[in-house]
């Protein structure tokens, strides 16, 4: 998880100002919704990444049991990592893979055991860790949802990490805003993130979906709905569903491709 920027593409049409001689105005074009969809649907979806959109059990969850493994010499468990994930704080796999480390005994500071991770994740030339990774929402429905709503994303992750997804899914052009632990000075359970998306707009017109407590933290400090997405028959609902539910969440789904369906029915009753 090396720290970079990269700037996404953004699209721009010339548009002639009719009421000027002067040079063309470059104005980006935003789709919008219909205003009866603008009434019943959020004006802003903000989604968590991973665990949420990214299925990271054989990237980010693997490498931090080889981390662990490689530094202390114990074979810790998926069921162990969750109860790490489980309390406030650990949304850094970082953070969390130090802390796990020194509980077991180890020496190691953070500085190492992030640059072993490093190591795992990226592999060479992105063969590593990061290569198991899925994408789990459809690019249309994620163009389905884009109609009715603006689509952003508030995640943990670093902007070189949180690019190369995009675009090697091809799922960029989706979301208007991107906001990565790099972009603010206070990650989760700060909601710093989430506020910085809604830019002054009414947080309960928006919705945050993501699966971990700090994220039901921020969405709770942030005044967003939120609703946490733990797939069924996991540790992480058994052990989190009714954490999330203690922080605000209006509802717990087994996938995000379960959120169109759950979203329209909550629009039909509004």
């Amino acid at each position: 998880m090396l720290r970079l920027a990269i700037l996404p593409n953004k699209r721009i049409s010339p548009i002639r100002n009719k009421s000027s001689s002067g040079p063309r105005k470059f104005v980006k074009k935003i789709p919008r919704g219909n205003s009866t969809s603008a009434s019943k649907y959020p004006q802003v979806i903000i989604f968590d990444v991973d665990g949420v959109l990214v299925d990271v059990r054989e990237s980010f969850h693997r490498t931090v049991l080889e981390t662990v493994r490689h530094f202390t010499g114990k074979r810790v468990t998926a069921r162990e990592l969750h109860h790490w994930k489980n309390q406030s704080g650990y949304n850094d796999d970082w953070k969390l893979s130090t802390a796990w480390v020194k509980s077991l005994g180890g020496k190691n500071e953070y500085a190492e055991v992030k640059a072993k991770f490093v190591s795992l994740y990226w592999g060479e030339s992105g063969r590593g860790n990061v290569s198991r990774e899925k994408w789990l929402l459809s690019r249309p429905v994620l163009r389905k949802l884009a109609k009715h709503s603006e689509l952003a994303l508030f995640t943990g992750r670093v902007r070189l990490e949180t690019d190369y997804t995009l675009d090697h899914c091809r799922v960029r052009e989706f979301f208007r805003q991107i906001v990565t632990v790099e972009d603010i000075d206070h990650p989760k359970p700060d909601p710093q993130g989430l506020l910085k998306i809604l830019n002054g707009r009414d947080p309960a017109r928006s919705l945050y979906l993501g699966d971990n407590v700090d994220d039901a933290i921020a969405a709770q400090k942030a005044r967003i709905p939120f609703v946490g997405v733990l797939p069924r028959n996991s540790a992480a609902r058994r052990t989190r569903s009714a954490q999330l539910k203690k922080f605000g969440a209006v509802a717990i789904l087994s996938s995000a491709a379960e959120f169109p369906v759950w979203l329209a029915r909550r629009a039909s009753h509004r």
